[in-house]
């Protein structure tokens, strides 16, 4: 046999290879991923109350109704202040950590791991650990033990409309379960770094601390400062757990997720579900693309 024919038919191993074992896995993705995409797009131009068959065409009607003033813009503003709060604190926070752990020496593998540990916890445990044993509003919860420590009396965390004190059970649940990641992320940034461009900086006089991390440091961690923040404002899009668990269906703190889980499976509007769905999809396309443009995402430190 010449070459033509042994290359020829090495070829057709590997692609039978490469379909044995990527094909299962493209089906999966076809059937779990791709087609109850096109066909929640199909169901949001149209009528499917209490059926996930389209039965009449509506063209926009669902989604000119969720962008009505009313709940879904509400639950959009929900996210709003959820973002500010969580999106800069775990950005400070993780960036803070992994310069720490970065300098240390002794036990280094040991405290990367007890702030990593979190990330690996179910976001509907720790919710209901802070639902229960540390924000539940008794005086034996971890929260009003501490305070009465200080003489302060007992504070209902999740039921206090005002103030809103319910956004400190959420943003602290948030905070603890996934600041490690990215401060994984940010360690694996910071190895990247150059330590000639330390020892160039002392040679040029610049001061150890904050002139060191201001024109070395944090500029040479843009590429991955700007993908931390890409997937820090999609998460506060896909917030769900800690809402669902410690608020339930209350109209306090309702982000869109939780809203349209009511609405598609409470009310079984599958219609407007969708609708909403596509929205919030749209949104996290849109502002990503505009923040990976306004910040260079994929851009490395000039």
């Amino acid at each position: 046999m010449g070459p033509a024919g042994r290359k020829g038919r090495g070829l057709r191993g590997v692609t039978g290879a490469f379909w044995l074992f990527v094909g299962p896995f493209l089906l999966g993705l076809l059937i779990f991923v791709y087609i109850p995409i096109i066909w929640s797009v199909v169901l949001s131009f149209s009528q499917a109350q209490n059926t996930v068959t389209p039965s009449t065409w509506v063209g926009l009607a669902n989604y000119i109704d969720l962008l009505k003033p009313g709940p879904f813009l509400d639950s959009l503003i929900d996210f709003c202040i959820f973002a500010i709060f969580i999106v800069p604190l775990t950005f400070v926070l993780s960036l803070l950590l992994a310069v720490l752990l970065n300098r240390i020496r002794i036990a280094r593998a040991f405290f990367r791991s007890v702030f990593f540990i979190p990330t690996a916890c179910s976001y509907v445990v720790a919710s209901m650990i802070w639902k229960l044993s540390i924000f539940n509003g008794v005086r034996f919860g971890l929260a009003n033990t501490v305070l009465s420590w200080f003489g302060i009396d007992n504070v209902a965390w999740l039921a206090t409309p005002s103030p809103p004190l319910y956004w400190v059970a959420i943003v602290t649940a948030r905070l603890w379960l996934q600041v490690g990641f990215y401060m994984i992320l940010f360690i694996a940034g910071l190895q990247r770094i150059s330590p000639q461009l330390y020892e160039a900086a002392e040679v040029d006089g610049a001061k150890p601390g904050w002139q060191v991390f201001r024109y070395i440091t944090f500029p040479q961690l843009r590429a991955t400062s700007v993908a931390v923040l890409l997937l820090l404002f999609i998460a506060a899009f896909q917030a769900f757990d800690e809402f669902f668990n410690l608020m339930g269906n209350s109209s306090l703190a309702r982000p869109p997720l939780v809203y349209l889980y009511y609405t598609a499976l409470g009310n079984q509007d599958f219609g407007r579900g969708s609708a909403g769905a596509v929205i919030l999809a749209l949104l996290i396309m849109i502002v990503s693309l505009a923040q990976g443009k306004l910040f260079g995402f994929g851009k490395a430190a000039e």
